[in-house]
Formats: structure tokens, sequence, C-alpha cells
């Protein structure tokens, strides 16, 4: 990638505080083939080729490039978001019939399990980023989400 646009992309971030993140897809041989801007508190994590810029006052992600980088934001309501890392279906529970991983009001610890994710017949248990006690649970038992899909929202306070 060329740095000069990057640097573009970064004083963009640094000039515009609604905007959360600069995402740039690359296609076959180092061709662009899509740039997304995301608002403030709606920042995703992404893997493959997605190469994604932070805001100058968030912290500085640690992972390599091209690797997951998971960064909660807070919402104005000082809630965390915990999205769907993946596309697939989502269960609330171990195995059918069993009581869910976590429902609104549970207390829960970091890397902590609150749910699983289908994704081509993987079931992938996702793990809670920050320890609090669940205000939220936005999606139902079975159903399909998108990647960056808002799965929680947890009080870190509480």
């Amino acid at each position: 990638m060329n740095l000069d646009i990057i640097a573009q992309l970064v004083q963009i971030l640094r000039e515009a505080p609604e905007l959360g993140a600069i995402e740039v897809r690359r296609g076959l041989f180092g061709a662009w083939s899509s740039v997304r801007v995301s608002k403030a508190g709606h920042t995703t994590n992404e893997s493959g080729q997605h190469v994604v810029l932070a805001p100058p006052h968030a912290p500085a992600p640690a992972a390599a490039a091209g690797s997951p980088v998971a960064a909660p934001a807070l919402a104005p309501s000082h809630l965390v978001e915990i999205k769907s890392p993946m596309v697939g279906t989502y269960y609330s529970a171990p195995e059918p019939g069993a009581e869910p991983y976590v429902k609104p009001g549970s207390r829960v610890a970091t890397g902590q399990v609150v749910c699983i994710i289908e994704a081509m017949k993987i079931m992938n248990e996702i793990e809670s980023e920050v320890a609090g006690v669940v205000r939220e649970v936005l999606v139902e038992n079975a159903q399909p989400v998108e990647f960056g899909q808002l799965l929680f929202r947890v009080d870190p306070h509480a």
C-alpha cells in the first residue's frame, strides 16, 4: 500500500471525530477493491486482507496487520458492545434445551463464553471482551448473524 495514501486516511480520521474507522479492502495484486468508513463507536474487527485504521485517540492495536483486532468501543450510554466476529448462526446455549450462556442481568467476566456462532459446521465459542453485567441481548437463538452485528451490550461499571 502507498504510505502517502495511508497518511491521508489517518489525517481524515484526525479531522473528523465522528468517524470511528476507515477500512480498506484490498483485492488481487494489492489493488483496492473498496473503502468503508464507519461512525465512531461502530468499529469492527476484521481478518484476512482488510486493514483497519483506528482513530488517533483510540489505543493502538497490538496485533499485526491482517489479524483480528478486538477493541470494544464505549457507546454514548457507556455500554460496551459485543459484536459478531463472523457470519454464521447465533446460538445462545451450548446445546438445545440448555440454559443460555448469558441473559439480561447476567454477570460476565473477561474471556467468559457468551454464545456460539456456527460457521461452516464449526461451533465457534464467542468470549466476552469485557467484565460487567449484560444489559441487552440483541439477537434471538438460531438467528443468522452478520459480521460486526451487535450481539450484546454490557455495562462494565455495574
